[in-house]
């Protein structure tokens, strides 16, 4: 990587950085404050597969640590030419699991000048709460949200409040092993079939009746008050594909509630589609397909098992909850809390 310009004051506002290191992807944020919320200054994704090969090896491999290694460079770039004020990174699920993970997270200190924090599920599940905040104040009392990852699927049983009453709650949380990634490996193309398709379902539904048996969700559903909240590609996936879009369109997914039946709907045209098909649409593409169909499968087991009659669909996730908390820190006044929330400061060159 070529060396950075030293950092100084930028003009205009403030600029918060917020880096999630997943098992699929690499994403970054870069936002200025704007009232009681943020603006987008910059945003960068790319698939980089860190878990490929995990869940047999349990380890990351090379070609995957380059690929990261390779969109993390690109992020500092673009974190030293916006000078940011304040910088969290954070990895999830594949550097929990991985024996070679910190070794990995030293190296990309070293090259890139990126300091990563390795969370835990229940700070995962916190700042997926904290960035669909907004979406919780519904008539609902409770609300079940679900992040399908690539390594990884986070549950959050939510005791959700209106406007004007106390933060939303997290009453029980959980990070189940099974992820898009995880299951893709290990289904392969049966992942097409309809009989492997069911078989992923109920694996999913098997892994999640735990959390089910702890909370006693499904007997809430069948009273009423509870609301499904998803965030996750799989998730606006299928709204794009109940919404008919050419196209996809964060305007017209993010916050949009679909009813159960529509969601249902969706997860089966996707499911019949196929292999070509899902290559051919637009809300799927080439990078993507071997992950969409077990995604379905995670997200076809939650809708078995918790039926609730209305599905929330947030295009948010770790990053605008990472950025919600950096400038609340800022905005109280209080020095915030984790190491990795630092100005960045890029390597010097050698």
């Amino acid at each position: 990587m070529s060396a950075q310009p030293p950092l100084g004051p930028a003009a205009g506002p403030p600029l918060y950085a917020a880096l999630d290191l997943g098992t699929n992807n690499c994403r970054l944020m870069i936002a200025a404050p704007a009232g009681r919320g943020f603006r987008v200054v910059d945003s960068f994704s790319r698939m980089v597969r860190l878990g490929e090969g995990l869940a047999s090896s349990g380890r990351l491999c090379e070609a995957a640590m380059q690929r990261a290694l390779e969109a993390l460079a690109v992020c500092a770039d673009r974190l030293a030419r916006h000078r940011v004020r304040r910088l969290r990174a954070i990895a999830t699920e594949a550097c929990r699991k991985a024996e070679n993970g910190p070794r990995f997270l030293e190296r990309v200190r070293a090259e890139t000048g990126i300091g990563f924090e390795v969370i835990g599920p229940r700070e995962e599940a916190e700042l997926a709460v904290e960035s669909c905040a907004s979406l919780l104040a519904g008539p609902e009392p409770r609300a079940l949200l679900f992040d399908i990852g690539g390594g990884s699927t986070e549950l959050a049983w939510i005791r959700a409040r209106r406007p004007g009453e106390p933060p939303s709650e997290v009453i029980g949380y959980a990070s189940i092993p099974l992820g898009v990634v995880t299951l893709a490996e290990r289904w392969g193309e049966r992942a097409f079939d309809p009989e492997g398709f069911e078989a992923m379902v109920e694996e999913a539904m098997e892994a999640f009746r735990p959390f089910d048996d702890i909370h006693r969700i499904a007997d809430e559903i069948a009273h009423g008050g509870v609301r499904l909240i998803g965030t996750s590609g799989t998730v606006t996936t299928v709204a794009g594909v109940a919404l008919g879009l050419e196209r996809y369109a964060r305007s017209l997914i993010d916050g949009r509630t679909l009813t159960g039946e529509e969601a249902d709907a969706a997860l089966e045209a996707l499911l019949d589609l196929g292999k070509p098909g899902l290559l051919a649409h637009p809300c799927v593409g080439p990078g993507r397909i071997e992950f969409v169909l077990p995604g379905c499968a995670v997200f076809s087991a939650i809708r078995r098992l918790w039926p609730a009659p209305r599905v929330t669909v947030a295009d948010r996730g770790l990053r605008e909850g990472m950025l919600i908390r950096l400038m609340r820190a800022d905005r109280d006044r209080r020095p915030f809390a984790h190491s990795a929330a630092r100005r960045f400061a890029p390597p010097r060159p050698a």
